[in-house]
């Protein structure tokens, strides 16, 4: 029985939620389940990168995500489905993967984007979720 779903967005891009949330929506009530929305702060990669943002960027990135996060919700989470959300900071899919783990989600639903050459199948983040996450995951194309 599904009664946490994880749904990770990206907020700056519709596509990755737009055919998704529908998904979600209809499985979280089917089932009475919750849905933890969430979204990632990518890492800087290279600790040299850092080096080139201000000191508190990362806790403003993470104050200012959550205030959108949030609008979000409202926006798009129809009423009587349970809703939160999670902002993680680090390589998207690891994030991904530790976000499902910490809500305890039973699937992570997710999209997949238009494949291209590197990434026939799938984007290279729902291909390494799938590959290593331990929930089932639904990918939406």
């Amino acid at each position: 029985m599904i009664k946490s779903i994880l749904l990770p967005i990206d907020l700056n891009h519709e596509s990755s939620w737009a055919k998704a949330l529908p998904q979600a929506v209809s499985l979280a009530q089917t089932h009475g389940a919750a849905i933890h929305v969430l979204t990632v702060i990518p890492d800087f990669g290279m600790s040299m990168v850092g080096a080139f943002f201000p000191k508190d960027y990362s806790a403003r990135a993470t104050r200012e995500t959550k205030a959108q996060m949030e609008k979000w919700l409202k926006d798009n989470i129809p009423e009587g489905v349970e809703a939160d959300f999670l902002v993680l900071h680090g390589p998207i899919y690891k994030e991904i993967i530790a976000g499902a783990n910490q809500v305890k989600a039973d699937i992570i639903v997710m999209a997949s984007h238009r494949p291209e050459m590197q990434d026939y199948l799938l984007g290279p983040n729902a291909a390494r979720v799938v590959r290593h996450a331990a929930q089932s995951v639904m990918v939406v194309r």
